[in-house]
């Protein structure tokens, strides 16, 4: 491996840790001795990556550091079609165009051997079920997740139990048989799921819940034992 890709290496395995990571970590990770990636370290923060931190304590990337424009590894590339062909399959309509969109402009850049790989169809999404009650309401569901406004929903569980609720939403789970929004709902006043087939009615509200989504989303996660 060439030092610069392995620069480039270490940049994107910085922007995945969100907190500090050891330099002997980071070392192994990339298969390093740990003076070299001390040194590489020193190298990209004399050309100006925001890298906090030092040798016992940790390294964190701070925010405001753009990677340059990579070129995909044949995995890599294999891992975003795939998904992206899962997501054009399964998503909601917008959603779905989305998806296309983006595998299209990744197409247009690269270079013969890898549109080729792009095109050769030897990655395929099985058959999956027919779109579900409640998929129109996905793209209100995602918009009101972004902007952390409330939602007011009628909702019938399990048992067929009918009730009204003004829920967080915090994340949108995607299953095959279930789309599954995760929010803090105020009248049980903790976190709870809501399969979107059973809100039988959905209206954004103009409020914005009270706390922050990430502080929530890492507070639901905790509840699940979820390493955020």
């Amino acid at each position: 491996m060439s030092r610069a890709q392995r620069l480039l290496d270490l940049l994107q395995l910085l922007h995945r840790h969100r907190r500090p990571v050891t330099g002997q970590s980071l070392a192994d990770e990339l298969g390093v001795s740990v003076r070299t990636l001390y040194r590489d370290i020193a190298t990209l923060q004399a050309q100006g990556a925001h890298i906090e931190g030092e040798p016992g304590l940790g390294y964190v990337l701070r925010p405001g550091f753009l990677l340059p424009p990579l070129m995909f590894s044949e995995e890599e590339l294999s891992a975003l079609v795939l998904g992206m062909r899962w997501v054009a399959d399964r998503g909601d309509g917008p959603l779905a165009r989305a998806a296309r969109d983006a595998t299209a402009k990744i197409a247009a850049v690269l270079p013969p051997g890898l549109r080729e790989d792009l095109d050769d169809g030897s990655l395929v999404v099985g058959p999956g079920p027919p779109p579900m009650a409640g998929e129109v309401e996905l793209p209100r569901i995602r918009a009101a997740i972004r902007t952390e406004h409330k939602l007011a929903i009628a909702y019938r569980d399990e048992a067929g139990r009918d009730s009204q609720r003004t829920i967080w939403p915090i994340a949108l789970a995607y299953f095959d048989h279930a789309r599954v929004v995760a929010a803090h709902c105020e009248l049980r006043g903790t976190f709870r799921h809501f399969r979107v087939d059973r809100i039988a009615a959905l209206s954004v509200q103009p409020d914005r819940y009270p706390r922050r989504r990430r502080l929530l989303l890492a507070e639901w996660k905790a509840t699940l034992g979820i390493d955020s």
